[in-house]
Protein backbone atom coordinates (compact mmCIF):
# COMPACT_ATOMS: atom_id res chain seq x y z
CA UNK A 1 0.00 0.00 0.00
CA UNK A 2 0.92 3.73 -0.07
CA UNK A 3 4.25 4.43 2.52
CA UNK A 4 2.94 6.56 5.41
CA UNK A 5 4.66 10.09 4.95
CA UNK A 6 3.91 13.23 7.07
CA UNK A 7 4.85 16.66 6.74
CA UNK A 8 7.64 17.41 8.62
CA UNK A 9 9.64 14.32 7.43
CA UNK A 10 12.75 13.56 6.40
CA UNK A 11 13.48 11.23 3.89
CA UNK A 12 16.86 9.92 3.58
CA UNK A 13 18.12 12.01 6.08
CA UNK A 14 18.14 14.47 2.97
CA UNK A 15 14.65 15.48 1.40
CA UNK A 16 12.17 17.82 4.01
CA UNK A 17 8.69 17.47 3.54
CA UNK A 18 6.78 20.39 2.69
CA UNK A 19 3.38 19.10 1.44
CA UNK A 20 1.27 17.27 -0.63
CA UNK A 21 1.36 17.79 -4.04
CA UNK A 22 -0.87 15.11 -5.67
CA UNK A 23 -1.42 10.91 -5.95
CA UNK A 24 -2.43 8.23 -8.23
CA UNK A 25 -3.16 4.57 -8.08
CA UNK A 26 0.97 3.46 -7.79
CA UNK A 27 1.91 5.95 -5.86
CA UNK A 28 2.19 9.98 -3.86
CA UNK A 29 3.97 12.84 -4.87
CA UNK A 30 5.28 15.14 -2.08
CA UNK A 31 7.06 18.52 -2.32
CA UNK A 32 10.39 18.57 -0.59
CA UNK A 33 13.06 20.83 0.29
CA UNK A 34 16.75 19.71 -0.05
CA UNK A 35 19.93 20.26 1.94
CA UNK A 36 20.49 22.78 -0.20
CA UNK A 37 17.46 24.63 -0.47
CA UNK A 38 16.42 23.54 -3.39
CA UNK A 39 12.97 22.14 -4.16
CA UNK A 40 12.03 18.96 -5.53
CA UNK A 41 9.08 16.50 -6.24
CA UNK A 42 9.64 12.96 -4.55
CA UNK A 43 7.63 10.38 -5.80
CA UNK A 44 7.20 7.90 -3.34
CA UNK A 45 5.58 4.56 -5.08
CA UNK A 46 3.41 1.92 -3.50
CA UNK A 47 5.13 -1.03 -1.99
CA UNK A 48 3.90 -4.83 -2.82
CA UNK A 49 5.36 -7.46 -5.00
CA UNK A 50 3.17 -6.36 -8.31
CA UNK A 51 4.06 -2.82 -7.46
CA UNK A 52 7.70 -3.34 -7.22
CA UNK A 53 8.62 -4.05 -10.55
CA UNK A 54 6.77 -1.70 -12.31
CA UNK A 55 8.52 1.14 -9.73
CA UNK A 56 11.64 -0.37 -11.19
CA UNK A 57 10.25 0.20 -15.01
CA UNK A 58 9.83 3.68 -14.29
CA UNK A 59 12.86 3.63 -12.55
CA UNK A 60 14.92 2.18 -15.54
CA UNK A 61 12.85 4.20 -17.86
CA UNK A 62 13.61 7.80 -16.46
CA UNK A 63 16.98 6.93 -15.30
CA UNK A 64 17.97 6.06 -19.34
CA UNK A 65 15.56 9.40 -20.48
CA UNK A 66 17.56 11.57 -18.05
CA UNK A 67 21.16 9.73 -18.23
CA UNK A 68 23.86 11.82 -20.24
CA UNK A 69 24.54 9.28 -22.61
CA UNK A 70 21.31 10.29 -24.18
CA UNK A 71 21.62 13.67 -23.55
CA UNK A 72 20.12 15.72 -26.15
CA UNK A 73 18.93 19.24 -26.45
CA UNK A 74 15.31 17.87 -26.70
CA UNK A 75 16.26 15.63 -23.35
CA UNK A 76 15.17 19.18 -21.66
CA UNK A 77 11.33 18.48 -22.69
CA UNK A 78 11.56 15.64 -20.48
CA UNK A 79 10.90 15.61 -16.83
CA UNK A 80 14.62 14.83 -14.67
CA UNK A 81 15.12 12.26 -12.27
CA UNK A 82 17.77 13.78 -10.15
CA UNK A 83 18.07 11.25 -7.57
CA UNK A 84 16.63 7.71 -6.05
CA UNK A 85 16.75 5.88 -2.53
CA UNK A 86 14.84 3.47 -0.87
CA UNK A 87 12.98 3.76 2.29
CA UNK A 88 12.48 0.87 4.79
CA UNK A 89 9.15 -0.73 3.93
CA UNK A 90 7.82 -4.20 2.24
CA UNK A 91 9.73 -4.84 -0.44
CA UNK A 92 11.65 -1.33 0.40
CA UNK A 93 9.65 1.50 -0.97
CA UNK A 94 11.48 3.16 -3.67
CA UNK A 95 11.77 6.78 -4.15
CA UNK A 96 12.06 8.91 -7.38
CA UNK A 97 13.48 12.67 -6.83
CA UNK A 98 12.27 14.55 -9.83
CA UNK A 99 12.64 18.36 -10.81
CA UNK A 100 9.51 20.34 -9.22
CA UNK A 101 7.43 21.68 -12.19
CA UNK A 102 4.46 23.67 -12.36
CA UNK A 103 0.85 22.70 -12.62
CA UNK A 104 -0.41 20.74 -15.58
CA UNK A 105 -1.71 22.23 -19.17
CA UNK A 106 -5.45 20.69 -17.94
CA UNK A 107 -5.11 22.80 -14.77
CA UNK A 108 -3.83 25.93 -16.68
CA UNK A 109 -6.49 25.37 -19.04
CA UNK A 110 -9.18 25.05 -16.62
CA UNK A 111 -7.98 28.58 -15.01
CA UNK A 112 -7.88 30.75 -18.17
CA UNK A 113 -11.22 29.52 -19.42
CA UNK A 114 -12.96 29.94 -22.47
CA UNK A 115 -11.91 30.86 -25.39
CA UNK A 116 -8.75 28.95 -24.16
CA UNK A 117 -5.09 29.23 -24.96
CA UNK A 118 -4.03 31.60 -27.73
CA UNK A 119 -2.57 30.28 -30.99
CA UNK A 120 0.75 31.36 -30.56
CA UNK A 121 1.11 29.71 -27.19
CA UNK A 122 -0.51 26.26 -28.61
CA UNK A 123 1.86 26.13 -30.86
CA UNK A 124 4.59 26.90 -28.76
CA UNK A 125 3.19 23.80 -26.32
CA UNK A 126 2.65 21.48 -29.60
CA UNK A 127 6.26 22.22 -30.76
CA UNK A 128 7.91 21.62 -27.34
CA UNK A 129 5.68 18.38 -26.63
CA UNK A 130 6.88 16.77 -30.69
CA UNK A 131 10.66 17.56 -29.36
CA UNK A 132 10.29 15.76 -26.21
CA UNK A 133 9.04 13.01 -28.17
CA UNK A 134 11.17 12.79 -30.92
CA UNK A 135 13.91 12.41 -28.26
CA UNK A 136 11.95 9.68 -26.41
CA UNK A 137 11.41 7.63 -29.89
CA UNK A 138 14.24 8.22 -31.38
CA UNK A 139 17.30 8.73 -28.78
CA UNK A 140 15.67 6.57 -26.17
CA UNK A 141 13.22 4.20 -28.07
CA UNK A 142 10.65 4.67 -25.51
CA UNK A 143 6.93 4.75 -26.22
CA UNK A 144 4.98 7.11 -23.22
CA UNK A 145 1.60 5.83 -24.13
CA UNK A 146 -0.50 8.17 -21.77
CA UNK A 147 0.43 11.71 -23.84
CA UNK A 148 -2.86 14.02 -22.12
CA UNK A 149 -3.23 17.65 -20.97
CA UNK A 150 -2.65 16.20 -17.40
CA UNK A 151 0.99 14.93 -17.89
CA UNK A 152 1.90 18.05 -19.70
CA UNK A 153 3.84 20.13 -16.79
CA UNK A 154 4.66 23.65 -17.41
CA UNK A 155 8.14 24.66 -16.28
CA UNK A 156 8.01 28.15 -14.82
CA UNK A 157 10.01 31.30 -16.65
CA UNK A 158 9.74 34.81 -15.89
CA UNK A 159 7.60 35.71 -19.17
CA UNK A 160 4.65 34.55 -19.67
CA UNK A 161 5.41 35.43 -23.76
CA UNK A 162 8.26 32.11 -23.23
CA UNK A 163 6.22 29.27 -22.34
CA UNK A 164 8.08 26.34 -21.82
CA UNK A 165 6.25 22.91 -20.71
CA UNK A 166 7.96 19.47 -19.91
CA UNK A 167 6.56 15.93 -20.71
CA UNK A 168 5.96 14.40 -17.12
CA UNK A 169 4.32 11.11 -15.43
CA UNK A 170 6.70 8.13 -17.23
CA UNK A 171 4.58 5.28 -14.81
CA UNK A 172 3.10 3.76 -17.50
CA UNK A 173 5.70 4.19 -20.50
CA UNK A 174 7.62 1.50 -21.95
CA UNK A 175 10.58 0.13 -24.51
CA UNK A 176 9.60 0.43 -28.13
CA UNK A 177 11.19 -2.83 -27.98
CA UNK A 178 9.61 -4.57 -24.54
CA UNK A 179 5.90 -3.40 -24.10
CA UNK A 180 4.89 -3.98 -20.69
CA UNK A 181 1.11 -3.81 -21.31
CA UNK A 182 -1.04 -4.05 -24.14
CA UNK A 183 -3.59 -1.97 -22.41
CA UNK A 184 -2.47 1.70 -22.84
CA UNK A 185 -3.85 4.95 -23.08
CA UNK A 186 -6.29 7.14 -20.84
CA UNK A 187 -9.78 6.12 -22.81
CA UNK A 188 -10.09 10.21 -24.55
CA UNK A 189 -6.57 9.69 -26.18
CA UNK A 190 -6.34 6.08 -26.96
CA UNK A 191 -5.52 5.19 -30.75
CA UNK A 192 -7.14 3.43 -32.88
CA UNK A 193 -4.83 0.38 -33.25
CA UNK A 194 -4.68 -0.14 -29.22
CA UNK A 195 -8.61 -0.04 -29.02
CA UNK A 196 -8.40 -2.65 -32.03
CA UNK A 197 -6.21 -4.64 -30.10
CA UNK A 198 -3.47 -4.45 -32.91
CA UNK A 199 0.28 -3.84 -32.63
CA UNK A 200 1.34 -0.28 -31.61
CA UNK A 201 4.48 1.69 -31.60
CA UNK A 202 5.37 5.43 -31.03
CA UNK A 203 2.54 6.41 -33.56
CA UNK A 204 0.04 5.86 -30.64
CA UNK A 205 1.59 8.90 -29.03
CA UNK A 206 1.43 10.98 -32.30
CA UNK A 207 -2.51 10.04 -32.24
CA UNK A 208 -2.43 11.10 -28.41
CA UNK A 209 -1.17 14.69 -29.30
CA UNK A 210 -3.13 15.01 -32.00
CA UNK A 211 -6.46 14.28 -29.45
CA UNK A 212 -5.78 16.96 -27.30
CA UNK A 213 -7.18 19.23 -29.96
CA UNK A 214 -10.07 17.23 -31.41
CA UNK A 215 -12.01 14.68 -30.37
CA UNK A 216 -14.87 12.69 -32.21
CA UNK A 217 -12.21 10.84 -34.56
CA UNK A 218 -14.41 9.15 -36.92
CA UNK A 219 -16.71 11.96 -37.46
CA UNK A 220 -13.71 13.89 -38.29
CA UNK A 221 -11.77 11.47 -40.63
CA UNK A 222 -13.91 9.39 -42.25
CA UNK A 223 -14.38 6.03 -42.82
CA UNK A 224 -11.96 3.51 -41.06
CA UNK A 225 -10.21 1.83 -44.50
CA UNK A 226 -11.40 -2.04 -43.54
CA UNK A 227 -8.27 -3.49 -43.65
CA UNK A 228 -7.10 -1.27 -40.75
CA UNK A 229 -10.40 -1.70 -39.25
CA UNK A 230 -10.67 -5.78 -38.48
CA UNK A 231 -6.95 -5.64 -38.19
CA UNK A 232 -6.94 -5.89 -34.71
CA UNK A 233 -8.00 -8.40 -31.98
CA UNK A 234 -10.60 -6.61 -30.88
CA UNK A 235 -12.27 -5.49 -33.55
CA UNK A 236 -15.17 -7.00 -33.53
CA UNK A 237 -16.24 -5.59 -29.91
CA UNK A 238 -16.48 -2.23 -31.64
CA UNK A 239 -17.21 -2.54 -35.23
CA UNK A 240 -19.65 -5.17 -37.28
CA UNK A 241 -18.38 -4.99 -41.15
CA UNK A 242 -18.99 -1.45 -42.09
CA UNK A 243 -20.00 0.72 -39.12
CA UNK A 244 -19.45 1.17 -35.20
CA UNK A 245 -21.87 -1.15 -33.41
CA UNK A 246 -24.69 0.01 -31.12
CA UNK A 247 -24.24 3.55 -32.60
CA UNK A 248 -26.42 5.59 -34.70
CA UNK A 249 -24.26 6.33 -38.53
CA UNK A 250 -22.27 9.34 -37.66
CA UNK A 251 -22.53 12.06 -39.93
CA UNK A 252 -19.17 12.66 -41.95
CA UNK A 253 -18.17 16.14 -40.71
CA UNK A 254 -14.51 17.55 -42.52
CA UNK A 255 -11.89 18.50 -39.97
CA UNK A 256 -11.27 21.90 -42.24
CA UNK A 257 -15.49 22.10 -42.29
CA UNK A 258 -15.19 22.01 -38.85
CA UNK A 259 -12.51 24.58 -37.85
CA UNK A 260 -14.24 26.86 -40.10
CA UNK A 261 -17.75 26.50 -39.20
CA UNK A 262 -17.76 25.73 -35.53
CA UNK A 263 -14.76 27.28 -34.71
CA UNK A 264 -14.23 30.68 -36.67
CA UNK A 265 -10.56 29.93 -38.53
CA UNK A 266 -10.01 31.58 -41.26
CA UNK A 267 -9.74 29.13 -44.49
CA UNK A 268 -5.83 29.29 -44.66
CA UNK A 269 -5.47 28.51 -41.30
CA UNK A 270 -8.03 25.99 -41.37
CA UNK A 271 -6.25 24.46 -44.05
CA UNK A 272 -2.83 23.99 -42.17
CA UNK A 273 -3.97 23.54 -39.24
CA UNK A 274 -6.46 20.67 -40.35
CA UNK A 275 -3.64 19.37 -42.61
CA UNK A 276 -1.06 19.09 -39.56
CA UNK A 277 -3.80 17.32 -37.79
CA UNK A 278 -4.53 14.90 -39.80
CA UNK A 279 -0.96 13.73 -40.87
CA UNK A 280 -0.93 12.84 -36.99
CA UNK A 281 -4.05 10.61 -37.47
CA UNK A 282 -3.77 8.86 -39.93
CA UNK A 283 -5.33 5.57 -39.49
CA UNK A 284 -2.32 3.34 -41.09
CA UNK A 285 0.92 3.61 -38.08
CA UNK A 286 2.90 3.07 -40.88
CA UNK A 287 1.83 6.37 -42.64
CA UNK A 288 1.81 8.52 -39.69
CA UNK A 289 4.06 11.79 -39.34
CA UNK A 290 6.61 10.73 -36.74
CA UNK A 291 7.55 13.88 -34.29
CA UNK A 292 10.31 14.48 -36.32
CA UNK A 293 8.15 15.41 -39.37
CA UNK A 294 5.06 17.07 -37.08
CA UNK A 295 8.14 19.55 -36.04
CA UNK A 296 9.14 20.22 -39.98
CA UNK A 297 5.25 21.43 -40.75
CA UNK A 298 4.85 25.08 -42.15
CA UNK A 299 1.61 25.47 -39.77
CA UNK A 300 4.18 25.11 -36.64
Amino acid sequence: GYHPVQIGDSLNRRYQVVSKLGWGFFSTVWLCMDLSGRRVAVKVLKSGAGFAQAGQDEQALLRYSSSPVSRHPSSQRIVQLLDEFKLVGVNGVLCLVLELLGPSLRTWQLCLGNPGLMQPWVKQILTQVLQGLDYLHTRCKIIHTDIKPENILLHPKEHLKEISVKIADLGSSCWVYKHFSEEIQTRQYRSLEVLLGSEYGPPADIWSVACMHIGQIVELLGRIPPEVLHSGKHSAEYFDRRNLRRVDPVRPWRLYDVLVEKYNFLLEEASEFSNFLLHMLDYHTERRATAAQCLQHPWL
